[in-house]
């Protein structure tokens, strides 16, 4: 584990899963972020800019979800998460690897100087990976 969190104002964010391990797993690889804290209720995920935390759903509320292979997207929520990847199509292999999906380069798109692509977790959380253009 890593040391415990010396900027607690810097930017984060909570996901909720049923899955927490698997999902952790998931942003850890995708978005190279270091797991410092693992409970078993929540993990805590982390960069130096930014920090994730990963929350289990409580036991009834999960007992109502019902998770597919592969997931369903979850496209109505307002909110998706996006992280900096060195390479979009690394990324492809590693959220694939993972349970997760980053959609195919055709469903590429430039957004201010950056290459950007969908894509989604183990749980069907939308995800945008942003390769910057060099």
């Amino acid at each position: 584990m890593g040391e415990p969190d010396s900027h607690p104002s810097r930017p984060a964010a909570v996901l909720y899963a049923t899955q927490v391990a698997r999902v952790s797993a998931f942003y850890a690889a995708l978005a190279g972020l270091e797991c410092t804290q693992v409970e078993a209720d929540h993990s805590v995920l982390e960069s130096p800019g930014f920090q994730l935390v990963v929350v289990a759903i409580p036991a009834p509320i999960a007992a109502t979800i019902e998770l597919t292979t592969p997931p369903v997207r979850r496209e109505d929520t307002p909110v998706k998460l996006v992280f900096p990847v060195p390479s979009l199509a690394a990324a492809r292999v590693a959220a694939a690897g993972l349970g997760g999906v980053v959609d195919p380069v055709e469903r590429e798109w430039t957004f201010q100087a950056s290459r950007v692509c969908d894509g989604h977790d183990p749980e069907g959380n939308v995800v945008q990976s942003r390769e910057t253009a060099g």
